[in-house]
Formats: C-alpha cells, sequence, structure tokens
C-alpha cells in the first residue's frame, strides 16, 4: 500500500477523501503541520496543484490536495477563492453572502473542487475539476453538511445539500464529480 499525503490540516477533510477512495490501495495521511502553504493562485485548480506539489516535494511522497469553493453569478463569482474567509463562521458567512446578494433576482451558482495529485518529485501526475450547478436561497434549508449547504439549492434533486443525505450530497457534489473524474486514473498509476 503506497502512502498519499493529504495536503492539509484538517482531520475531516482527510475523512471525507478517504470516503472516496475506499477499495483503492492508497494509505491516506494528513500533512505534517510544519509544512505550511500558502494558497497564492488566482484559481482553485492553481491552489490545487500548488499545495499538491509543495506537499509532494517536501516529503518525496505521492500527495493529494483540492481547493474547493462557492461561485455566485450576480457577486461576479464571489465568494470563490475567498469562500471559507467570507466570515468567522459558517453562520457569519450564509449572512453575508444573502446580504450582499440582496433581493437580486438572479441567484445561478455552483460549487467547484479541484483536485491535484503530485508524484513525490512534485510533478503534477493528475488533476481534475468538478461543478455542481444550483442556486441559492434566500432563506436556509436543512441541518445536514456545513458551510454554504443550507443555502445551496440543487433543483435538479429539489433540496439544498444541507437537505440531502451524505450519500447523495457525495455522489452529486463538486467533489464528487471531481474524484469520479479522477478515480480511473488514479487506480492506473497505483492499482
Amino acid at each position: 500500500m503506497k502512502n498519499l499525503i493529504v495536503a492539509t490540516g484538517n482531520p475531516g477533510k482527510l475523512q471525507e477523501m478517504q470516503e472516496y477512495l475506499i477499495g483503492l490501495n492508497w494509505k491516506l495521511k494528513l500533512k505534517p503541520p510544519e509544512i505550511e502553504i500558502e494558497e497564492t493562485g488566482q484559481t482553485f485548480r492553481e491552489n490545487a496543484i500548488l499545495k499538491a506539489s509543495q506537499v509532494a516535494k517536501g516529503l518525496g511522497e505521492w500527495a493529494i490536495a483540492d481547493d474547493s469553493g462557492l461561485a455566485v453569478a450576480a457577486l461576479n463569482g464571489a465568494p470563490g477563492l475567498y469562500s471559507a474567509r467570507y466570515g468567522a463562521t459558517d453562520e457569519e458567512r450564509i449572512n453575508r453572502l444573502l446580504r450582499e446578494l440582496g433581493e437580486n433576482e438572479n441567484r445561478k451558482a455552483e460549487f467547484i473542487c479541484a483536485i491535484a495529485i503530485a508524484s513525490p518529485d512534485g510533478s503534477i501526475a493528475l488533476e481534475t475539476q468538478g461543478i455542481c450547478p444550483g442556486e441559492i436561497l434566500k432563506t436556509p434549508q436543512g441541518s445536514q453538511g456545513f458551510g454554504y449547504d443550507p443555502i445551496f439549492y440543487v433543483p435538479q434533486h429539489q433540496q439544498t445539500f444541507a437537505q440531502m443525505t451524505p450519500k447523495l450530497k457525495r455522489d452529486i457534489s463538486h467533489r464528487g464529480k471531481a474524484f469520479a473524474l479522477l478515480l480511473p486514473h488514479l487506480k492506473k498509476i497505483y492499482p
């Protein structure tokens, strides 16, 4: 079994990635806290590549990184790269987004997730991106999930991410779509 370092210090992200990679011969581990990576990219893709490459080079191991966020059309793609920093708490982030969107009738939004895998020398072996289109509700609905989930409505399923079962969200989310594209190629690297 080969190590795959997850370029995050967040144990929740590690657990989430493990759920997508069940049955593969990769052992996921968190990056050591002493490796700090400044996200200086201008896109989710650039940040994922930056994190995967730096962790792989720093440790001489395979590394995986993702970068994701919410892009709202009427806000010119905001919060975008700053989705996690749009407020101090989930509630603050949601309230700020709803306040900035106001009564705007254009509620179109999409969650975007870019994933990159780097080989031990830091070169990018795989990269992909998944997008889940949806709309922003005027009031939160549902109690599952985290972040913007209570206001991100997926018309195809007539539910917010926060109303979905964890399995449904995992299957149709931006991250789920990105991993679905990535998995067949990951199996070729190390079956």
